[in-house]
């Protein structure tokens, strides 16, 4: 990039952009158990309004990447982000549990441009080696987002209802699309071949094929998958079952969040002592698996209370800020002609693992936090496995091109 400032002002914005996903996520969390009680719904639907959001930002990610291919960068970003402004105000205006899921479906349609998009312009902007870095960065930017946004929707709950929370996500939809006027086009240079559907689907099996992108995929994904169980379940079991109050749920919240930022602000360092992005992900895939069944056995013997529960997923949390960024610059390496797509495909299949991960804590709803920590667990195997059987079991990578 041009300069430091240049570089920082870049970062701050994709940041911003990325932490869609979460501050929809995170800031109405304190809320749901009041929203239910508002709109007649019960633990269930409520915990299907967030599964209907990672449905739609799965979906939505699927068709943002070859838009973003044909017509360049910018053009998607800004139709994604007044999607999200126009569906965060009619949520906050939903009458009934299912208005409030079918508004959070279109919303994550729109929130999903960000997130793609700015995956697709890190590629366009720097070499492999460097992505992981930026990645890293970025992950320090969307970091705060998990601390602040449950303690913003606990104090609007508490002072304005739990539609405030939905007025402000619009708000920062209409801050961000003014700042994203400040973004280059990375990608002027579109493709004059038509958007074809099955050109597209054609792109995508080619990426599946490409054992080492799937293997990091995977891995990335089950991890996410992991963090969005405990966010589906965490609600239930910090305010419903331990007694946290909705104000208070942000500051436990927030703390697991800090060793997302901690860690994966360590991951840059540990990569400028050359230890390779590839064993740092390795590493630290195992020491989150071995985290999520020391949550297991603490939530069925009951021993330690909510601090036995925080402290494995504190851990099992702060694994993700080695696992996700370097299976991200993994992932995306060996795609340039195609980042659009790549980062597509990729935001796609973690969403899908993350509404599986949600819907199954919600179908698996008792009265203890053993769902969420079960659902936790087999993530955390899941993405070992996943990357012991695509990455490891696998010599060097094909050529990521893809046929034109």
């Amino acid at each position: 990039m041009r300069s430091n400032r240049h570089y920082l002002e870049f970062v701050v914005i994709l940041g911003a952009l990325t932490a869609f996903a979460p501050l929809a996520i995170d800031m109405y969390l304190p809320a749901l158990p009041a929203i239910e009680r508002a709109l007649q719904g019960n633990t269930a639907q409520g915990q299907f309004t967030l599964a209907t959001f990672f449905i739609g930002f799965a979906l939505g990610q699927a068709a943002f990447g070859p838009l973003a291919d044909r017509f360049g960068r910018k053009r998607p970003l800004y139709a994604g982000l007044v999607l999200f402004i126009f569906a965060s105000a009619a949520c906050a205006l939903a009458a009934s549990i299912q208005a409030l899921a079918a508004a959070r479906f279109v919303q994550a349609l729109g929130a999903c441009a960000g997130a793609v998009v700015g995956r697709a312009m890190v590629r366009d902007l720097f070499e492999p080696a460097d992505t992981v870095r930026v990645f890293s960065t970025l992950m320090l930017v969307m970091g705060i987002a998990p601390i602040l946004a449950p303690l913003v929707g606990g104090y609007l709950l508490v002072g304005f209802g739990w539609q405030a929370i939905f007025w402000m996500l619009a708000l920062f939809g209409g801050i961000c699309l003014l700042a994203a006027r400040r973004l280059p086009e990375t990608h002027r240079e579109t493709s004059p071949r038509p958007l074809a559907v099955g050109r597209v689907l054609h792109d995508y099996l080619a990426l599946l094929r490409h054992r080492r992108y799937l293997g990091h995929v995977l891995t990335g994904a089950f991890s996410a998958a992991g963090m969005f169980a405990y966010i589906a379940g965490s609600p239930f079991v910090f305010i419903e079952l331990h007694g946290v109050p909705p104000e208070h749920y942000g500051w436990l919240f927030g703390s697991n969040a800090l060793g997302l930022i901690l860690a994966s602000q360590l991951n840059g360092r540990l990569l400028h002592r050359r230890l390779g992005a590839e064993r740092v992900l390795r590493l630290a895939g195992w020491v989150q698996a071995a985290a999520g069944l020391a949550l297991l056995a603490m939530a069925v013997s009951g021993v330690g209370g909510l601090p036995g529960i925080m402290l494995p997923l504190f851990v099992y949390i702060a694994c993700g800020g080695f696992v996700m960024p370097n299976a991200t610059a993994l992932a995306m390496a060996p795609f340039s002609t195609h980042a659009g797509t790549a980062s597509a495909l990729l935001g796609s299949v973690q969403f899908a693992l993350a509404a599986c991960a949600a819907l199954a804590v919600g179908a698996l709803h008792a009265v203890s936090a053993i769902p969420m920590a079960g659902v936790v667990a087999a993530c955390g195997l899941l993405g070992v496995v996943a990357h012991a059987g695509l990455v490891r079991a696998r010599a060097p990578s094909r050529s990521g091109r893809m046929t034109p």
